[in-house]
């Protein structure tokens, strides 16, 4: 099965997050990427190593990639990686902005040399501004973007748990690539993209922002939600913690008719709406945790289930791990096996197979005698 970006060259200069999450997605849909580590290799490598000596990071995000080992301080080495480029379709690097220019390889000289060649450049801030020789990782644009401070409860502002900026700054860089791969199929002409953390982030804070703006600035309220109630965790009488989304005011009668079963309260008008709601939150919360709280989950699950009504459980990896919709992929690495989630996307009629993660330098004396 010929796979849709079957046939392109991806070299990739690129560690920890970012851009590795942008490659690996071109992997995946086919494409050859060649992963250009310095000699100590990509530092994601040695954030730990849970998955049988190899770090989870880059078993997730390295998979169907080859590595390379250059030593750009090398004239040599710099001369492989310029007739790399030269065949490349597709050019990614995730360095401090002015590195890369610094190296010898300026994205816009690339451009002029290479008209068909896609550069995309994935920084912190930005390849120009004020903040943009800093450098900058998820956390500190968790925190800097305000993310942070919309994120935890009341007491303090805390981080999302797995690394949101990367991700969607690495899948800003993949969507915008398969654009300018469009746009090249029709005109032939390459392009030039550069994709920020903060930006990602930025756009993800539309909602806080404009909330901000219009004299609601949205409160840290732990597992509930800042405009809807109820939507958040209730505790059953045995103990477990179930967590409602309740969308509509149709659906608040219903809850509170059919599961809390107060009839009277699903009739009262000072809780028929949304806003009326928000506005007496902890009254709202308040009844509804008092009827959570006299029933064991099994038999509140089973109301939920009957009335239709959102909910879920507050898992934990452990739960995860045995969850009946989990779908997991074998990735090969260097030091056997590993079971992964696999990507979202369903597509009917495939089953795609997952190349390995390389070790490091694995491909290096095929890739020297390839681009010779």
């Amino acid at each position: 099965m010929t796979l849709p970006l079957s046939g392109l060259l991806v070299v990739s200069l690129e560690q920890a997050v970012a851009a590795p999450t942008c490659t690996c997605r071109m992997a995946d849909a086919g494409a050859r990427v060649i992963k250009v580590e310095r000699p100590e290799g990509d530092f994601a490598r040695g954030y730990d190593g849970v998955v049988h000596g190899e770090s989870a990071y880059f078993v997730w995000l390295n998979r169907g990639k080859e590595s390379v080992v250059l030593d750009l301080t090398r004239a040599d080495d710099k001369a492989l990686l310029a007739r790399m480029i030269a065949k490349a379709d597709v050019f990614v690097q995730n360095l401090k902005p002015g590195t890369v220019g610094k190296l010898g390889f300026p994205v816009a000289q690339l451009r002029r040399r290479h008209p068909r060649l896609i550069a995309c450049s994935i920084s912190g801030y930005g390849e120009s501004g004020p903040y943009a020789a800093r450098k900058a990782y998820d956390l500190l644009i968790q925190a800097e973007s305000g993310l942070a401070s919309v994120t935890g409860g009341p007491e303090e502002p805390a981080r999302v748990g797995v690394s949101v900026v990367d991700v969607a700054t690495g899948m800003n860089a993949y969507e915008a690539i398969l654009e300018a791969l469009i746009v090249r199929g029709r005109s032939g002409e390459g392009a030039e993209i550069s994709v920020s953390l903060f930006d990602s982030m930025a756009d993800w804070m539309t909602v806080p922002l404009l909330q901000h703006e219009g004299g609601t600035p949205p409160r840290r309220l732990g597992l509930a939600h800042p405009s809807i109630s109820p939507y958040g965790v209730f505790r059953t009488r045995d103990g477990v913690d179930i967590l409602i989304s309740i969308q509509n005011d149709r659906e608040w009668r219903v809850l509170a008719e059919k599961v809390m079963g107060d009839a009277a309260l699903a009739a009262d008008p000072d809780f028929a709406t949304n806003v009326a709601r928000v506005s007496r939150r902890a009254q709202t919360d308040g009844r509804v945790a008092a009827a959570f709280a006299a029933m064991t989950a099994k038999d509140l699950t089973a109301r939920l289930l009957a009335c239709d009504i959102a909910f879920a459980p507050v898992n934990g990896p452990a739960e995860l791990a045995a969850h009946p919709h989990l779908r997991r992929i074998g990735v090969g690495t260097p030091s056997g096996p590993a079971s992964c989630p696999a990507p979202a996307p369903l597509r009917a009629g495939e089953q795609r197979r997952y190349g390995a993660v390389p070790a490091l330098g694995e491909h290096t004396e095929r890739i020297r005698s390839e681009f010779s």
